[in-house]
């Protein structure tokens, strides 16, 4: 599918985050960063620091993290669409760490102005998500509200998007503690909202569930394994899945099958990973990059991220990725 519109735009909930000292339990007690977090701002941020027109559309509470939230954003270079709701809060996340790394991540974002998105707030938005070259959504937005009307949104802008023949970018980021109905409920709606995206990220265990289909293979993150789980999840658009150390696979529409191996690096904090990942592949994506060159820039940034603590305050800009990639080591002075 060739790119129309420019930029990209997405949809999804951002939290405050307290980050902990590297040792102690918060039991414990301790002194904690206050900073922010998520998925799909930390792509929007990736796709800003490389020079992307982006946008971002949420909903926050009317209270001191969600002016945090947005601050940030915006100071990024993000376009900020998020009405403020007075009855309703800003979710806040909590990262547990043990040994100078991240171990564990707490929700407290039930019932947060994100969780009541709706499809009359996405409507709102239409003209933008029409106008974009990609739409970009998670799985973790529909595990957010308590009935069907966060899916029912995603779907909303997925039509609109569709109809303005903008790409539908969807990784699938499936969230245990979120899916109050469980696995059963996460892949009817995993799935469906994987069906109609024009491309797909997955780890190996998502590629199974959002495929809502019987897997007789091997779930790891080899090429082999990935192969065949990237067959499997293929439905008519593009696959990419992520396989950690190991590095990433693609799937062309056409069935064509692309390896790329990435650089072992030391893992201090994973959480942002996954969305710097889809961040340099849109990013190349929207440059006119190849699949494999979408592949390479994704574990390049992918890398960079997990070696620093933070969910997306190591995203490099375009420069600094630059200099990183022709192995630059001069101190500007």
């Amino acid at each position: 599918m060739a790119l129309q519109g420019e930029g990209v735009v997405t949809i999804g909930e951002t939290m405050a985050l307290l980050t902990p000292p590297a040792a102690p339990r918060l039991r414990d007690g301790a002194p904690m960063t206050l900073g922010i977090g998520g998925a799909e701002s930390n792509v929007a941020i990736a796709l800003a620091r490389l020079g992307h027109p982006v946008t971002w559309i949420s909903r926050l509470g009317n209270d001191d993290f969600g002016t945090l939230v947005e601050r940030e954003i915006r100071a990024e270079g993000v376009t900020v669409l998020a009405e403020r709701d007075e009855a309703a809060p800003t979710g806040l996340m909590v990262k547990e760490a043990r040994g100078g790394r991240t171990v564990g991540v707490r929700y407290y974002r039930a019932g947060s102005a994100a969780s009541k998105l709706t499809s009359e707030h996405v409507e709102a938005y239409r003209e933008v998500i029409a106008g974009a070259a990609v739409l970009h959504l998670t799985g973790i937005t529909p595990a957010l509200g308590e009935g069907d009307e966060t899916f029912t949104a995603l779907s909303h802008a997925i039509q609109i998007a569709r109809e303005n023949q903008t790409l539908v970018s969807f990784d699938v980021n499936y969230r245990t503690t979120l899916w109050r109905g469980g696995p059963e409920h996460a892949v009817g709606a995993l799935g469906r909202l994987a069906h109609f995206s024009d491309l797909v990220f997955a780890g190996p265990e998502e590629a199974v569930l959002a495929s809502r289909r019987d897997f007789v293979g091997e779930v790891g993150e080899s090429f082999e394994a990935g192969e065949a789980l990237a067959e499997h999840l293929h439905s008519g658009g593009s696959t990419v899945l992520k396989l950690g150390a190991t590095g990433a696979l693609g799937l062309e529409q056409s069935g064509v099958l692309h390896r790329s191996p990435t650089t072992p690096v030391q893992v201090t904090d994973a959480v942002g990973a996954g969305d710097a990942f889809v961040g340099g592949y849109l990013s190349a994506l929207l440059d006119g990059g190849s699949m494999p060159e979408c592949l390479a820039r994704a574990n390049r940034l992918g890398g960079i991220v997990c070696q620093a603590i933070g969910d997306w305050e190591a995203l490099p800009t375009r420069s600094e990725l630059e200099a990183a990639d022709h192995g630059s080591t001069d101190v500007r002075r």
